[in-house]
């Protein structure tokens, strides 16, 4: 009998294939979107946007604001308790003095020139609170002497143009300009002549000085090539009679009183054209032809302050006189002998006929120091034995040069 084959048993139907020794391994998680916010950093401040910066400068502005008014209340307090001593410095050099102190710590972007010009208008306005002053100069407006004007006393005055030099000691002298303010020299073509004949005429004193240069603009309302007459002030003409030959050789020259009144005139006449400044051309709308056409780029003029009360020494002054000798072979030497004996430094000397007298000079000197210094004292005291005539103009503090 044959026997039955065994057989094959089936894997139960539950039973699973032998997994791999290794399980393979998942992605840890999806890719990071990139967020559209900056991401905060410890101890890093996000940086400002043009909107934060605006604010910020909004609240400056503010604060600044606050800052002005508190001063011009502690002005106001001053001028109570001490009256008119408040005012002591107004438009003397102790202005220039206070101004460079505060110039001094000047830091930062902001240029020093812009910052002197900011504290000008700042102490201008402080004083005008207490009395307004009136302040004579050589009209009209946008004359050189005008712009020097604005530069000595900020726009918070109340500013005479008059028509020339002798007015301008005219108004002080009585009483109704409290300041005036007068060119002394130029660098290229030396003293002013109106102006140290009135210091012999009239008591004025100097209290203060503005230096500044001086950059003419030949401004007209016609092409530089229409041009058939320039006018200007004679000293003006002078400083740029080189330029004038060279681009203008047909033209004709013609003198006026103040190089703002040349400017009406080239704004009224064909053909004219005028040598002033920038500003007065800018005031009266005409064009500008050629710039900086003054001969020397140094060119410079300064400018006496006239009128108020004695300058205080500040350790950086000068002090002017006048005086007389004998007309004597000799006599000019011995007098400048003094200064040297005395160590007193000259910073400017100018010989001037005396009107009405044949070969009689006076002597305008101009020196280091304050009246009221010992070795001044001295060589003014020696001086004053061998002079025919001695008067001091007055002590100021010596000034920058402003562009």
């Amino acid at each position: 009998m044959a026997k039955a084959k065994p057989k094959k048993q089936k894997a139960p139907a539950t039973a699973k294939k032998a997994a791999p020794s290794a399980k393979p391994v998942k992605p840890s998680a999806k890719p990071v979107k990139p967020s559209a916010k900056p991401v905060k950093r410890k101890g890093v401040a996000p940086r400002p946007t043009a909107e934060d910066l605006q604010a910020q400068i909004g609240q400056v502005d503010a604060e600044l604001l606050k800052l002005l008014q508190e001063r011009a209340k502690l002005v106001l307090k001053m001028a109570r308790k001490s009256g008119e001593k408040a005012l002591q410095g107004a438009g003397t050099g102790l202005d220039d003095e206070a101004l460079s102190q505060i110039i001094g710590r000047c830091r930062g972007p902001l240029p020093r020139r812009s910052a002197r010009a900011v504290f000008r208008e700042l102490l201008s306005g402080c004083r005008s609170l207490v009395r307004g002053l009136r302040v004579a100069f050589l009209g009209p407006q946008y004359s050189y002497s005008h712009l020097a004007a604005l530069r000595r006393f900020g726009q918070s005055v109340e500013f005479v143009p008059v028509g020339s030099i002798p007015a301008v000691f005219e108004e002080v002298n009585r009483g109704h300009s409290d300041f005036g303010l007068v060119p002394v020299e130029n660098s290229t073509d030396g003293r002013i002549a109106d102006t140290l004949d009135m210091f012999t005429r009239l008591p004025v004193r100097i209290c203060g000085e503005v230096e500044m240069e001086i950059h003419h603009t030949l401004l007209g309302r016609c092409s530089r090539t229409d041009v058939r007459e320039v006018y200007s002030r004679p000293q003006a003409l002078s400083q740029c009679r080189n330029w004038l030959a060279k681009h203008l050789p047909s033209a004709r020259t013609i003198e006026v009183t103040s190089t703002s009144t040349a400017a009406q005139l080239a704004k009224e006449k064909p053909g004219a054209a005028a040598i002033a400044s920038l500003e007065a051309g800018v005031h009266h709308g005409l064009d500008v032809l050629a710039e900086s056409i003054e001969d020397n780029p140094s060119n410079t003029t300064r400018f006496a302050v006239i009128g108020g009360g004695p300058s205080a020494a500040t350790g950086n002054d000068r002090t002017a006189i006048l005086f007389q000798v004998e007309h004597r072979p000799g006599a000019l030497a011995e007098a400048m002998n003094i200064f040297k004996r005395s160590e007193v430094n000259l910073t400017w000397i100018e010989s001037f006929p005396i009107p009405d007298s044949k070969r009689a000079y006076l002597f305008f000197v101009e020196m280091e120091g304050h009246e009221t210094d010992a070795r001044l004292r001295r060589a003014v005291a020696a001086l004053k034995r061998k002079a025919l005539r001695l008067e001091i103009l007055g002590s100021f503090p010596a000034s920058a040069t402003e562009d």
